[in-house]
């Protein structure tokens, strides 16, 4: 099985590599298609691999890690080629192949059109490159490798954003590379104390030390180090004003790996790394975690309600007339990213409560995040193809846009995935959010109760809001007089290729929800190992 995490990651790196050699074909268009073809290829073996892993993986053992290599790498600073995975790793590691995956196959028949791209091998040499950082990222065991993983995405990232996005592309790709990179490196800053004052970077060692030999000072400055640098990449409230201008300027497929797999990589590092190696440093800092978490929530709910109303000072006429990608007030992507700051408070509640119920509920919502949002993402970037642009006030118009009427499965999809966001029960939305609050209620020995219960009744309250925001969406897109003029003559509906690509997330998002125990059989006894000292 180590063999096969290492060919999980060594894979995408090949054909990344292989997409710089002139072998695609004489012309233009004979090369974009086979490197289009390549990119559906290699991810569907990676995803092949994932599943092997899942496979043969022991699931009587999930706290254990396995599947390792472990070889010395740079003897000098005690840097080792550490690799495993685990109950909470795995869903992951899963979750991003899937996802690369699907956005590759859409990819295919939907390569997004940029002002300057040079060509197809180019996008698909940044996606697999992605692909590689992302997986490495949940598979390494060692922190300075884990920093190494974490700033493989950034560059593909940001070209991603900056080539193949639209609107104001370039300052949202430059906002997010200024701010992911300065969040590294105070990171960074927190991982080197660690190893200097431990004498390892060995994530399992430091885990199974569980704080020993670090002074309660130090591991206070490493946990803010370490919190700052993770929650950029979460993203916690008021570290969050990168990703709303970076999702309405990505790509379709840009904003599904952003917010499906990129997000967890924050929120991952903080259960892998802060609550087993600094458990001391965690506990005086979770408290203003949960604060930030709970504000969190409810902002972003808030941010999402005020752009799903409609716009009081702009009229039908001068929004038809605006650019199509303006996104000047209720565009859906924005809308959806300022949506991720507020489930993603959930997550970062139910770690701060340093319960096993509640980061359970955490790993759950990251999950259910990835299968929903990324869904999301696919049928709005459909929407915006139809259409030209992604701004509620535009396809709504005066009576709505009747998407049931004139693409009644793109309509369903649409209500199905808002449904499923706000937490429906049944659906993968609702158990992180539920075991996340659950958490709170009752949070870990030398906790203040009061205070996380106050946190709680915020988190309730975002519960509200977000179905609000999402059901005024779901009137406003799915309802209305299909009679009436429309952004475009026709909308057509549901095409191969989408439904292809996004029929696992549906099927996914309703076995998450009505069989949660595949989840927490992983994570519950991987959590309880770390947060025992394991």
């Amino acid at each position: 099985m180590n063999a096969v995490l290492i060919a999980l990651l060594v894979l995408p790196l090949l054909g990344a590599a292989l997409t710089l050699a002139p072998v695609f074909g004489p012309d233009r268009a004979t090369a974009d298609r086979r490197a289009l073809r390549l990119n559906t290829v290699v991810t569907g073996a990676v995803l092949l691999l994932a599943v092997a892993l899942a496979a043969g993986f022991d699931h009587d053992e999930p706290a254990r890690m396995q599947a390792t290599t472990d070889v010395s790498w740079i003897p000098a600073l005690h840097v080792r080629l550490h690799l495993g995975v685990d109950g909470i790793s795995l869903p992951l590691v899963v979750l991003t192949a899937l996802l690369t995956f699907l956005c590759a196959l859409y990819s295919e028949k939907r390569l997004p059109n940029g002002e300057t791209v040079p060509s197809a091998q180019a996008f698909v040499g940044l996606f697999l490159l992605l692909e590689v950082g992302m997986l490495a990222t949940f598979a390494v065991l060692d922190l300075l490798l884990f920093f190494l993983a974490f700033e493989i995405v950034l560059i593909p990232m940001y070209f991603l954003i900056a080539r193949w996005g639209s609107g104001a592309k370039v300052p949202a790709a430059n906002r997010f590379i200024l701010y992911t990179l300065l969040g590294s490196a105070v990171m960074l800053l927190g991982f080197l104390l660690i190893g200097s004052k431990a004498g390892t970077f060995d994530m399992q060692a430091l885990a199974t030390a569980h704080g020993s030999g670090l002074s309660h000072t130090t591991q206070v400055i490493a946990a803010l180090a370490i919190l700052v640098g993770l929650a950029v990449k979460a993203p916690a409230w008021p570290l969050h004003s990168w990703l709303p201008d970076a999702h309405t300027a990505a790509p379709t497929v840009g904003s599904v790996l952003l917010a499906g797999v990129l997000l967890k990589m924050g929120t991952y590092g903080l259960v892998r790394v802060l609550l087993p190696v600094v458990p001391d440093g965690t506990t005086t800092l979770a408290p203003y975690l949960g604060a930030f978490a709970a504000v969190g929530i409810v902002y972003g709910s808030l941010a999402c309600l005020a752009l799903a109303l409609p716009s009081p000072t702009t009229t039908l006429l001068s929004k038809r007339s605006a650019p199509s990608d303006s996104g000047s007030k209720g565009d859906l992507k924005r809308l959806i990213a300022y949506s991720s700051v507020g489930h993603m408070g959930f997550v970062l509640l139910g770690i701060a409560s340093l319960t096993p119920v509640g980061v359970n509920g955490a790993l759950f919502a990251n999950i259910a995040h990835g299968l929903i949002t990324g869904l999301l993402f696919f049928v709005v970037g459909a929407l915006k193809d139809r259409y030209g642009t992604a701004d509620l006030d535009t396809l709504a118009g005066a009576t709505g846009a009747a998407l049931y009427g004139r693409a009644p499965r793109l309509g369903a999809l649409l209500a199905f995935a808002a449904v499923a966001s706000l937490g429906l029960p049944g659906l993968a939305g609702f158990w992180g959010e539920l075991l996340a609050m659950f958490g709170a209620f009752d949070p870990a020995q030398g906790l203040s109760r009061p205070a996380f219960v106050t946190y709680m009744v915020l988190a309730g309250l975002g519960t509200l809001l977000t179905a609000a925001y999402l059901l005024i969406v779901v009137k406003r897109v799915c309802m209305g007089d299909p009679e009436q003029p429309a952004a475009v003559a026709e909308v057509a509906d549901l095409r191969r290729y989408e439904a292809v690509s996004w029929t696992p997330l549906v099927a996914l998002t309703l076995l998450a929800g009505l069989w949660p125990a595949l989840l927490l059989s992983l994570s519950n006894p991987a959590v309880k190992h770390l947060l025992g000292g394991g």
